[in-house]
């Protein structure tokens, strides 16, 4: 039962991680309709590192392209890939609002907004803003040609992911489209923008955790990870392939269903 638990979770924080449907509040509300445990910020953040090895893999052609490079190019690569700054400049927000909120109040989102009432009045929030975003003028800008303001900007609704509910792929998405981003590439700077900021969140969690993963075991996390990893990459070729024909129309739908439905049953 405690493997199939942790194969649940993973199936979970897969497959919603980067659906723009939110993986906190489906490993949270999904978890209780099936009568096994919440897994809590800490497990839902180290099992998010899966997420991230599947968007390393996925992308690895983008990321990393260093076959015959001499060791001084690599290096030259990291300091001057454009993509790799507006990363790291897209990233300050989160680490500076969800460091904050960490360090000064610690419970903060265990005890206000991780109630199911905040999961669903925030689900339907977001299917709005989704939906106004879905609304808007086809883009033109691109991985290639946006400015790092842009970065900064997408940054700053990616931060706003760390209330519950929010979903860090549909706020990125979404802020991309109405900044005037190209859909396809929207997506695609989304995924690569929350590399580093599910990391620091797992490695964040883990730090301050320590003492409680020692009670979970180490096959059982292993087993909700490679879950987490192969369900991820599945989400993130299913999203690429239909949103850029298809946009958001689903996924707005499907956020208001969750959360009447979790309204519902309060």
């Amino acid at each position: 039962m405690e493997y199939l638990r942790f194969i649940v979770y993973g199936l979970i924080q897969g497959l919603t991680e980067f659906l723009p449907i939110s993986s906190t509040a489906h490993l949270k509300v999904i978890s209780i309709f099936l009568g096994i445990d919440d897994p809590g910020p800490s497990l839902s953040a180290t099992i998010q590192l899966g997420s991230v090895l599947a968007i390393v893999w996925y992308f690895r052609n983008d990321i990393f392209n260093f076959r015959g490079q001499s060791s001084k190019k690599i290096l030259y690569y990291f300091l001057h890939e454009r993509l790799l700054r507006s990363i790291f400049i897209g990233t300050i927000p989160i680490v500076l609002l969800g460091g904050s909120i960490k360090l000064f109040v610690p419970n903060f989102l265990d005890n206000i907004l991780r109630s199911n009432l905040s999961i669903a009045l925030v689900s339907i929030v977001m299917a709005f803003f989704m939906y106004l975003a879905d609304s808007s003028k086809r883009g033109s800008i691109d991985i290639k040609n946006h400015n790092y303001s842009d970065s900064f900007l997408i940054g700053f609704f990616q931060a706003l992911a760390i209330f519950p509910g929010v979903s860090r792929s549909g706020i990125t998405i979404s802020s991309a489209l109405i900044s005037g981003w190209e859909r396809r590439d929207a997506a695609k700077f989304s995924f690569l923008l929350g590399m580093p900021a599910i990391s620091l969140a797992a490695i964040v969690e883990f730090i301050f955790s320590f003492n409680e993963f020692f009670s979970i075991g180490f096959l059982p996390l292993l087993v909700g990870l490679i879950t987490t990893f192969l369900s991820s990459l599945f989400a993130i070729d299913f999203l690429l392939r239909y949103f850029s024909s298809n946009g958001l129309k689903i996924f707005i739908i499907y956020r208001v269903i969750f959360g009447v439905v979790i309204l519902l049953n309060l």
